[in-house]
């Protein structure tokens, strides 16, 4: 197996890993939009990224991973049981405290394992996602409000509400700073050509969802908040479907997202609009015993 890594050039990656993953786009989107942010916004991370691919003796790309620190490792399938090994070796020489990972069920199970093996370190699931795409919207019932486009004076209530949203459901390999993530997903999203914050406003803001990360044919959504008291008034239900509607008719073919498992509600949220299943993931969060 053959590790190259692709430092400062997300452009390279795209060329090299961008056909594997694009075999798989629904499923390997997350990669897909890492590299095109980091290939496009060159300050949409404050720390350099690390980008590589594992390729088998014929040239063939097997396996990709991308980290955007201080998140969690980002992996791909595999399609050679050797590829994980390969790329942890790697890993483990620039990160020795990776604070987790997320990918396939099957191989992020046992990256978790082989991470364990190197350092002693403790692996923990910590959430299963589901990953969804649609390529048709069904309008949800009306509800009181209307969409529109977040703006630079919408921050503080932004800042609050995404901070709210990692605390609450731990998404995103933060490695527990849910503030810093939220501000992080503030400069990726506020404002920028390919990505975006929207609110469905009743008389004040009620609910938020974001969209970025594009992929050859589609656009991923996420983060989706909507403050307690603001719940179970179909708010979230018509912004995502608005929302996904109008990526749609921008050009994108697919919107994709990610739903905690435990989470039945959104999950049933999501799929009575219009998304469909199509692959699952796990996070596993490393510890020193």
């Amino acid at each position: 197996m053959r590790l190259t890594v692709y430092r400062h050039r997300p452009a390279e990656f795209l060329i090299r890993a961008g056909p594997f993953l694009a075999r798989h786009e629904a499923a390997e989107n997350l990669l897909l939009g890492l590299a095109h942010t980091l290939d496009t916004q060159p300050d949409a991370y404050s720390l350099p990224a690390y980008l590589a691919t594992v390729e088998r003796a014929d040239g063939d790309v097997a396996m990709a991973a991308i980290r955007t620190p201080p998140r969690f490792l980002v992996l791909s399938r595999s399609e050679d049981l050797g590829a994980p090994n390969a790329l942890l070796d790697d890993v483990w020489t620039l990160y020795p405290d990776l604070p987790g990972l997320l990918g396939p069920r099957a191989v992020a199970e046992g990256a978790a394992d082989g991470w364990s093996r190197r350092t002693g370190q403790v692996s923990l699931r910590t959430m299963a996602e589901r990953i969804y795409e649609l390529s048709r919207v069904i309008p949800p019932p009306p509800a009181s409000g209307r969409r529109r486009s977040a703006t630079s004076e919408d921050e503080e209530l932004l800042m609050d509400w995404l901070t709210a949203f990692f605390l609450e459901s731990g998404a995103g390999g933060t490695g527990g700073d849910a503030r810093a993530a939220a501000a992080a997903t503030l400069r990726q999203r506020l404002g920028r050509e390919h990505g975006g914050l929207e609110l469905w406003e009743d008389g004040e803001p009620v609910s938020l969802a974001g969209y970025g990360g594009p992929t050859p044919t589609g656009i991923r959504l996420g983060p989706v908040y909507t403050p307690p008291a603001a719940r179970r008034h179909g708010y979230a239900s018509a912004l995502v479907a608005n929302l996904s509607q109008a990526l749609l008719d921008s050009g994108r073919q697919r919107c994709f997202l990610f739903t905690d498992l435990a989470n039945p509600t959104s999950n049933r949220l999501y799929q009575r609009i219009g998304y469909r299943a199509v692959a699952d993931v796990e996070e596993y969060q490393f510890q020193r015993p």
